[in-house]
């Protein structure tokens, strides 16, 4: 007889499956409202940066380079100030009761809750918070001695294989692997390939056609959680 999982995980991506949008492009945007950034160049290659994402091949450490520059030059107080904002303006209207209703369900049944994502910690983390996740695994930022973010990454991204393997750190430090799991992941993108086709339970979540048709072909599960996805 095959033993119980000693852990039983619900492992959600954000952006496009918990949120209807993008949070770290949303943040871009957000900055560019408050003229931290030069519009025409900024809105050129943070759509650049989105496009390579959604086809698979983002330089993510340039991309973060990019990202973090316009609060590193503000400074974290500011940044942090301005974090509260994009909560309040943007982020908060687009956590749909149908997101909420999906984590509650897992909480529920006494899972640990982890956010994997490839949008950065200075992000994620106010977002993971309003979700009430037990855990946030996203691109760590690199400090300097005084604390203060240098637009490098700190380990490894958690992007494509990435993910498997922030989470399989995670999992280490819990004394755990995978074979004492029983995980089910959430997302919506081909990136996500690699944690999907490594749990028990994939879910694929609000896809593009890509992925929705490689989860027909492999019967795996899908949610469409918006009603415009």
């Amino acid at each position: 007889m095959k033993p119980e999982p000693q852990l039983k995980l619900a492992l959600f991506d954000l952006d496009q499956t918990l949120l209807p949008l993008d949070s770290d492009q949303s943040w871009g945007e957000f900055t560019l409202g408050l003229g931290w950034v030069d519009e025409a160049s900024f809105r050129q290659r943070n759509n650049a940066f989105y496009a390579d994402y959604n086809a698979g091949c983002l330089d993510i450490h340039e991309y973060v380079r990019f990202a973090t520059r316009s609060m590193r030059e503000r400074g974290m107080e500011e940044a942090q100030a301005a974090h509260q904002l994009f909560m309040q303006q943007v982020i908060q209207p687009a956590i749909k009761p149908a997101a909420l209703e999906l984590v509650a369900q897992h909480r529920a049944l006494g899972e640990t809750l982890v956010m994997v994502t490839a949008t950065n910690e200075f992000v994620t983390a106010p977002i993971a918070k309003a979700f009430g996740m037990d855990v946030l695994l996203a691109v760590e930022l690199e400090r300097d001695a005084n604390g203060h973010f240098t637009g490098e990454i700190a380990g490894v991204p958690t992007l494509r294989e990435g993910k498997v393997t922030r989470v399989s750190e995670w999992l280490a430090k819990q004394g755990l692997d995978w074979p004492q799991v029983q995980a089910t992941f959430y997302s919506d993108s081909t990136n996500d390939l690699p944690l999907l086709e490594k749990v028990q339970v994939p879910v694929v979540t609000n896809p593009g056609p890509a992925l929705r048709q490689i989860a027909k072909e492999r019967a795996w599960r899908i949610l469409d959680l918006f009603e415009n996805p």
